[in-house]
Order: C-alpha cells, then sequence, then structure tokens
C-alpha cells in the first residue's frame, strides 16, 4: 500500500512540473534548437537580431546559424557569391561580427509582418548598449542602412536569406540614363489583357503581387490608385526621399519604357506589410540586377504609404562600401548621422 502511495506522489509531482520545465526549456535562449522561437519569420528574426544580437556577439551568431536549415542559401549581396549550407553561414557570420569589432550593432527600423517569410529595413548603429528606431541614445550615431528578406522552410529553420546595403555613392538620374542607353532600339513587350477586378486586393504581399504581376507595364494610373497620397519612398539610388503621390508618379512613368523587365522573385505573407526579392533584365542580357523591396501599408486605407527599395551594387564588394567598412566597422559609412528613421524617412 505504501508502495502505491508513494508511485502516486510521484506521478502526481512529474505531473505538476512537467510544465513548468517545458516552460523555462522553451524560453531558455541558450538552446541551439530553431524551436526556442516562434514559427513566425517576424518573431524569429526580431528575436534573433534584438535579444540575441546576432550580427554583434559570438553567441547570437551560432544561434542564428543553429536555426538555419542545413542546406540554406545566403544571400550577401555585398559579396560576389552566397554562403550556402549551414556550416559556411554560421563561419560568415562568425567573421560578420568580428569585422565589427564590438563597435554597434543592427537595428530594426520596420519588418513585415510575415508568418512563412518576412523582410526588415535596418541600420547600423555605433554602440553596443541598445536602443530603437523610437529614438536615439547618448553617443548613438545611424550608419549603413539596407534591407533583409528571410524565408523559413516547414520545420521552421531559416532556409534562404537575401541581404543588400544601400550604395554608399547614390547615382540618381544616371541610373535613368544608363538604363535608357542599354535599352535603345527595344520593342515594347506585348501582354496579355488584363482581367478585370471587382475590388482591389487589401492584403499587403496581394498588394505587390497585383502592382507587378498584373498591373507593371500597362497604365499608371491604375497602379497609382493603390498608393497614399503622402506616400513616403525611399530608393537609394537617390539622396533624397520622394514625396506624396504625383512625385511617385512620375518616377514610376521614367522608368517605364520597353527592354527593361521587373521580375518578382520571393514574396513574404505579410498582411500590413511585406518585403519581396526582384531581378530586373535588361533587353536579352543573360545577367541580371538583384533588388528587395519593402511595402507598407496604411492600415485602415490598404493603400501603400511606405517604399524603401535598394539595388545589388555592380562591384562586390563596392569599394567606396569596403572601405567604409574597414574605416569605421561599427557604422559602415563615412559619417554618421543622429537622426533616427522617424526623422529621415519623415514618418
Amino acid at each position: 500500500m505504501k508502495l502505491l502511495l508513494l508511485l502516486l506522489l510521484l506521478l502526481l509531482a512529474t505531473l505538476l512540473l512537467f510544465p513548468i520545465v517545458s516552460a523555462l526549456a522553451f524560453s531558455s535562449s541558450s538552446s541551439s534548437s530553431p524551436s526556442t522561437f516562434s514559427t513566425s519569420a517576424s518573431s524569429l528574426v526580431s528575436s534573433l537580431i534584438t535579444d540575441e544580437r546576432c550580427f554583434s556577439t559570438l553567441a547570437g551568431a551560432q544561434l542564428f546559424a543553429d536555426c538555419c536549415a542545413t542546406n540554406i542559401v545566403y544571400e550577401d549581396c555585398f559579396h560576389p557569391q552566397p554562403f550556402v549550407g549551414r556550416s559556411n553561414v554560421s563561419q560568415y557570420l562568425t567573421e560578420k561580427v568580428k569585422e565589427r569589432k564590438g563597435k554597434g550593432y543592427v537595428r530594426i527600423d520596420k519588418i513585415s509582418d510575415g508568418a512563412r517569410a518576412c523582410g526588415y529595413a535596418w541600420t547600423w548603429v555605433s554602440s553596443s548598449s541598445g536602443g530603437s528606431s523610437a529614438g536615439m541614445k547618448a553617443g548613438e550615431e545611424n550608419g549603413l542602412r539596407g534591407t533583409t528578406f528571410v524565408e523559413l522552410n516547414s520545420a521552421g529553420e531559416i532556409q534562404y536569406v537575401r541581404e543588400i546595403p544601400e550604395p554608399l555613392f547614390k547615382p540618381g538620374d544616371l541610373t535613368l540614363q544608363l538604363l535608357k542607353t542599354l535599352t535603345e532600339g527595344a520593342a515594347p513587350k506585348k501582354l496579355p489583357p488584363l482581367v478585370p477586378r471587382t475590388s482591389l486586393p487589401r492584403d499587403a504581399c496581394d498588394v505587390v503581387k497585383y502592382l507587378f504581376q498584373e498591373l507593371q507595364g500597362r497604365d499608371v494610373d491604375l497602379a497609382m490608385e493603390l498608393f497614399s497620397q503622402d506616400i513616403v519612398y525611399r530608393d537609394f539610388n537617390y539622396k533624397d526621399l520622394m514625396r506624396e503621390k504625383q512625385e511617385v508618379k512620375k518616377f514610376i512613368q521614367d522608368f517605364s519604357f520597353p527592354g527593361i523587365e521587373f521580375r518578382m522573385q520571393r514574396v513574404d505573407d505579410g498582411v500590413v506589410s511585406t518585403c519581396f526579392t526582384w531581378e530586373v533584365v535588361l533587353m536579352d542580357a543573360p545577367d541580371t540586377i538583384k533588388g528587395l523591396s519593402f511595402y507598407e501599408l496604411d492600415p485602415d486605407t490598404r493603400l501603400i504609404k511606405y517604399v524603401r527599395d535598394v539595388p545589388e551594387s555592380a562591384i562586390k564588394p563596392p569599394i567606396l562600401g569596403k572601405l567604409a567598412r574597414q574605416l569605421r566597422p561599427g557604422l559602415g559609412v563615412f559619417r554618421g548621422r543622429r537622426n533616427t528613421l522617424l526623422d529621415e524617412d519623415g514618418l
């Protein structure tokens, strides 16, 4: 009878302690299993960058690598070739932390709300004390900016990343002139009839698909129906922001000519904001220009209120970018800025 009573007490203790032990195991940041984090891409990325400091600490870098699939492809477009496989990505992230020399961290300025995949706009900050886009701490400076896309596999592991930093030299309208020269004499592409829609898409990921898979190359006025009147548009080929609808419309019209094709590649499943990878094809050229875009909707009107475009550099690593990282490893630029994203982008 005593033995039976003892067994019942042990069983009861196990049942009471199991949820506590499980919760502790799940919340521990020292675990190397991807199940440490939520399966939501945006939650995983936020935790790795903001909490674990995966780009500024060796422990965080290793945790990022532990969350990767064995066959991960990491495209850091600062480099000429992608890093393939978990061990290569682990080594790349470790070197990235060491190159920073403890002089800064990466801040997330905006992140899309995707579950299967997400993208985020980021800034290098020259401080190890933390911070957020809401304000700058004493002694902090903003440096290099860019955008990153992250995609998970069915097991919740990171299987693909594309990261592109801003070009330090902003060519502005020289880009437009060069593209027009390269595509001179190109014939207009024949498009299939546009299938009318009874209503416009409301989720961010569907908005960008509609914009670039259905409306591209057609009447610009149709595309402009998707944009807010007070749109803020940052294209990193240009130094200054574009503000308001008319300025953005002119920009889209300027880049709408035969011989240039904008192809979407991977798109996250964000609802209020979304990020996607793309490539630009010129005529029949075998090489393409890769890029990333981040789009954010007004949650009430469901119109596009913010855009960030960033193209890859033609030279890898870019000469100015490489020099800036050597001279100012915490910033990645030659001269830091004290203003936040709220100041820079007027949001």
